[in-house]
Formats: C-alpha cells, sequence, structure tokens
C-alpha cells in the first residue's frame, strides 16, 4: 500500500482498477475484513457508486485514467488509498537473527526487519532489539521454552499465513539460521502450499560462532578436520551415541542441556574416552557469555555445580580444550571461564 495505512474492517470500500490489477487488488481488501466491496473498471461507473463508501482504493499508475474520480472523493471528503499489485499478496521471510549480538546480525536480515508489517519472533537471537530493528512493527512472541510452547508450530504457521493473506509482509525471526534444528523448511512448505511468496534470510549459526566466541574452534589443523552438530532436544538413541562415539571429531550439541547427562553418560558407554576435553558455553556472544571446561565424565557434574544453563551451546572433543592452551584470555571471550 502507499501512503499511509487504514483500518479497513468494517468499512464499505470502493475498488476502481482495470481489469488486470482488479482480482489481486480485491483479494487483498476482502482480506482487510472490509463490510462491502463495490467495484468499477472505468470513472464513469465508480462516480455512479461514490456516494456509497467510506474510502476509494486505486491501484498504482492508474492515477491518469481515475483523476476525476479522486478529486471528486476529496472533495466529498473520501479518504482515498493507493495500492500496488505486485505487492498486495503479502510475503513472508524466515530470517535467522544469529546467536544473540546485535552486530552479529546480518544487513540482509535488518533490511528485511526495516521492511516487515508483522514480526513472529522466539526468545532466541536479537529479540532485546526488536523496537530498534523494526519499530513499525507488529510484534508476536511466539518463543518457545523447554517443555512449553507458548504457541504451537502448527498455530504460528496458520498465524503467519492468515497476516500475510492481509497483505502485510511477515517476518519469522529465529535465532542461529532457520534451517539448523529451526523448523524453517515446514514453513516454507505451508507458505509454498498456499501460494504465498517466501525467501529465506540465513542466519549465523550458534554451532560454529559461540564456540568461536569463547575461543574454541570447531575444527583445527593437526587436531580435527571434522566436526558434527546435533540436537539434543531429545535423548540420543543408543544407535546415535555409538555413531557419535566412533565418528571421531568435534560434537557440537545445539539444545543439550535437558539430556545432558545422558548424552555423556552414553558417549562413554560406547566408547569415547573419560578424559575428552568438553565445554559448555553459555549466552555465547553476549555480554553474559561463560564458558564451564570440564572432561567427558565430569562435565555433567562440573555443569551442576557452576549452575549452567539454556542458552547454552556443548562442546565435545579435543578443541575444547585449545583456548586453555593459550597464555592469555582470547580477546573474544566475553564471560568468565569456570
Amino acid at each position: 500500500m502507499i501512503g499511509a495505512r487504514l483500518d479497513l474492517a468494517g468499512c464499505t470500500v470502493l475498488l476502481a482498477a482495470k481489469p488486470g490489477s482488479a482480482e489481486r487488488a480485491a483479494r487483498y481488501l476482502q482480506a482487510q475484513f472490509v463490510d462491502t466491496l463495490l467495484q468499477a473498471n472505468t470513472c464513469t461507473g465508480a462516480l455512479a457508486l461514490l456516494a456509497q463508501a467510506d474510502v476509494l482504493a486505486l491501484c498504482a499508475g492508474q492515477s491518469l485514467k481515475f483523476a476525476a474520480l479522486r478529486d471528486q472523493a476529496l472533495r466529498q471528503g473520501i479518504p482515498v488509498i493507493e495500492l500496488d499489485p505486485g505487492e498486495l499478496g503479502g510475503r513472508i521471510t524466515l530470517v535467522g537473527g544469529g546467536p544473540g549480538a546485535l552486530d552479529l546480525l546480518t544487513l540482509r536480515a535488518a533490511t528485511a526487519m526495516a521492511s516487515a508489517d508483522v514480526v513472529f519472533c522466539d526468545r532466541l537471537g536479537p529479540g532485546e532489539f526488536l523496537e530498534q530493528l523494526a519499530p513499525q512493527a507488529r510484534i508476536i512472541d511466539v518463543g518457545k521454552q523447554p517443555g512449553h510452547h507458548k504457541v504451537t508450530q502448527d498455530r504460528i504457521e496458520d498465524l503467519m499465513l492468515e497476516e500475510a493473506a492481509r497483505g502485510n509482509h511477515v517476518v519469522r525471526l529465529k535465532g542461529g539460521d532457520p534451517y539448523v534444528f529451526g523448523r524453517g523448511f515446514e514453513e516454507v512448505e505451508s507458505a509454498t502450499a498456499a501460494g504465498i511468496p517466501v525467501s529465506v534470510v540465513p542466519g549465523l549459526s550458534s554451532c560454529i560462532t559461540v564456540p568461536s566466541a569463547a575461543g574454541i574452534p570447531v575444527t583445527a589443523r593437526g587436531v580435527t578436520r571434522a566436526f558434527t552438530v546435533i540436537s539434543g532436544h531429545d535423548p540420543l538413541e543408543e544407535h546415535q551415541l555409538q555413531q557419535l562415539a566412533k565418528l571421531g571429531g568435534t560434537v557440537v550439541v545445539l539444545m543439550g542441556m535437558g539430556t545432558l547427562e545422558h548424552t555423556t553418560a552414553g558417549l562413554r558407554r560406547c566408547g569415547m574416552v573419560g578424559d575428552t576435553p568438553c565445554a559448555i558455553v553459555e549466552s555465547g556472544t553476549t555480554g553474559t557469555q561463560r564458558t564451564t571446561h570440564a572432561t567427558l565424565s565430569t562435565l555433567a557434574s562440573a555443569s551442576r555445580a557452576a549452575g549452567c544453563a539454556n542458552p547454552a551451546v556443548i562442546v565435545i572433543g579435543e578443541v575444547a580444550a585449545l583456548p586453555l592452551s593459550l597464555d592469555a584470555v582470547q580477546p573474544m571471550s566475553l564471560g568468565a571461564t569456570a
């Protein structure tokens, strides 16, 4: 929509548009819950209906055709809105918000946020900066916490589609990257099935950025040349533990604090040595970042003693001990090391 937005709910709207653009414009207006939609594709026909209208709607690029109609509406005190047919269908953008620090949000993500009409946000990522990033948008908190989903995934998708159908630019802001344990592809499928344009803005995933901020490289020459990222949200099954224990390299566990004891005990049972270096990095990249170092056999008890809590990234492997070999604390380490 060009110009100021009006609340069209309950209004009688007269749509004056050429046939080629009238269909999309009508769908948009109906999604705004107008009470009555009047339509005309000629200036003469529209003038005959004007007295019944609360609002006159025109399409961009058709000002000359309906100039007399616009002038008459303004003389009668009837608001005039101009619609852009190229944007009327609404759209959805899935945005990766990164690990939490505002300056780790990408430029593309910031641009998407700046044009959002509605933002559906999680509890992770740069949520505390939404007033700066999207001051014009309506913010809907659909954050999920361990064991408690404020809004179900199906309901989130339904709400996003409803808002996009009203012609809004909907941003789904997620922590990290939308495609790394973020259920992003489910939302892409939902939008595609509904015929809603959807795009994805990649984000910096915490599986790399959070260890890095704590001085831990997930790969290092002469130490390891591979890393595996897993979700610890649900307990790993025995065959998964066996595969991880034998795979070698670095294991990075996201959302794994609730299953930490199960994971560490299972890896030891499946053959991973107890003195394997480990680390837990809490609130990575933020001002409250903290790292707890331990070994596989002591990690669960060290976590309890230190009071470790989500959001946290768990690193298992030789690289976890590399920061301890340095003579000085790395500049990127924002928190204390327990």
